[in-house]
């Protein structure tokens, strides 16, 4: 069953930032992972959160999102990542139907 990727964070250096979204980017693919939506986090609803932009991915399921996060490709952007933002992964798996 399908499972997407919800990352939040907040920048901590916007070069960084577009040089990180760059590299990591391109490594879904190989996952078969589909950005759904990304951009700026407009409104917290309930609760608090310091994140400043999002993004969330669509992959085929929860095992392709550990794969993805846990590849030699993703694993060479850590330490872009973690120059750029401070961010939050969940992966979240869709409902049997």
């Amino acid at each position: 069953m399908a499972a997407f990727l919800i990352a939040y964070s907040s920048i901590k250096n916007p070069d960084k930032m577009q040089e990180y979204a760059a590299a990591a980017g391109p490594t879904f693919a190989a996952f078969e992972g589909q950005p759904m939506a990304r951009g700026a986090v407009k409104e917290v609803l309930a609760g608090s959160s310091d994140a400043q932009i999002a993004v969330v991915v669509k992959f085929p399921s929860a095992k392709h999102a550990h794969d993805w996060y846990h590849s030699d490709a993703y694993q060479q952007c850590i330490p872009l990542r973690d120059q750029a933002i401070d961010p939050t992964f969940l992966v979240v798996e869709e409902p049997p139907q």
